[in-house]
């Protein structure tokens, strides 16, 4: 056999949504920090994310995780989020799949009740406490915040769309379903993201976000749609995503960006329980812990708690001579 390249994983699934946990097989990326890293992933070795979340060894939904070295003290890992959209600078379900594959396969040490798992991520430090009694996770998200109410952008085949956008680890354009006239069902899934991938294009045209603290940190890649009849307390979205998939958990940071949403327009107040329901029907369960600064702005400090199970545990090979060195999409 000729291997030109040899991977390691342990694959996890988070309330629905897949976690490739690559335990193997990418070494030590350069950089500072795991922003720094993160750019250089995408400039220098990209094809690698390609090889491991496009078909024929992923699929259209794939989504995963690279361990690296922290490069922080109080970090027990680094983490490197890798999607069929690109590398995220956080990702919730997948750091509850990541902190899960650490604490069941014995890459952390391991502590009764709760074990706390530190992990070094490109959008800053992230806690993750993992109850061995339950196998619920725990994560503490970096600071959340409102970017922008009430704003307005024209959409072909849609006219004017009203949103807000937040962000939690990543930006959320966020709206009610409903004022697109689209019934939340999953048998409407074609037009649901049709709309959500046509909205994110016009908003990165024309009021592209970013963030504050770190330019790098921009663009809206997410769009999620909210179901009618839900109060402050619970809620429940359909998560288009770029280039064209939906989150089948509830989405981690997206959980984090909406509850900043809700608590910048006063319906959801500090230390109050907020469940967010995926399109599947899965949930996590949201809190706000407290406000502080970011910038000249006012965020919150939010935790999402959530389950993961490990699926699977594998080595994905490349041989020297396969077609397709970076998988492909269809």
């Amino acid at each position: 056999m000729r291997f030109a390249k040899y991977f390691s994983a342990v694959d996890s699934h988070t309330e629905g949504m897949p976690t490739r946990v690559i335990t193997g097989g990418v070494g030590v990326i350069p950089g500072e920090t795991m922003a720094d890293k993160r750019l250089n992933f995408v400039k220098n070795h990209d094809h690698i994310r390609k090889l491991l979340v496009n078909e024929p060894r992923g699929h259209a939904a794939m989504s995963g995780a690279i361990l690296q070295p922290p490069t922080r003290q109080d970090a027990d890992w680094g983490v490197l989020f890798i999607e069929v959209s690109g590398l995220l600078p956080m990702c919730g379900h997948g750091t509850i799949g990541v902190a899960t594959v650490l604490v069941e396969t014995g890459m952390v040490e391991v502590t009764e009740p709760v074990t706390t798992v530190r992990l070094d991520t490109p959008a800053g430090l992230v806690l993750a406490d993992y109850d061995t009694r339950t196998n619920l996770v725990t994560i503490r998200n970096v600071p959340a915040y409102a970017h922008e109410l009430d704003a307005t952008v024209d959409v072909p085949g849609l006219g004017e769309v009203r949103y807000d956008m937040a962000y939690g680890g990543n930006f959320y354009a966020i709206l009610p379903l409903d004022q697109l006239g689209i019934p939340f069902d999953r048998a409407e899934k074609d037009r649901i993201l049709a709309a959500g991938l046509s909205i994110m294009d016009q908003i990165n045209a024309a009021n592209r976000p970013a963030h504050p603290a770190d330019s790098a940190i921009s663009g809206c890649k997410h769009v999620q749609f909210t179901a009618p009849g839900q109060d402050g307390a619970h809620s429940r979205n359909a998560m288009a995503i770029h280039p064209g998939w939906f989150d089948r958990s509830p989405c981690g940071t997206g959980t984090c960006a909406r509850m900043a949403q809700l608590h910048a327009r006063g319906e959801l107040g500090i230390g109050a329980d907020f469940v967010n329901e995926s399109f599947i029907g899965t949930r996590f369960i949201g809190r706000l812990l407290e406000e502080v600064p970011l910038g000249d702005r006012t965020a919150v400090v939010p935790t999402v708690a959530g389950r993961a199970w490990i699926t699977g545990m594998g080595q994905y090979l490349l041989d020297a001579t396969d077609p397709f060195p970076e998988g492909f999409s269809l």
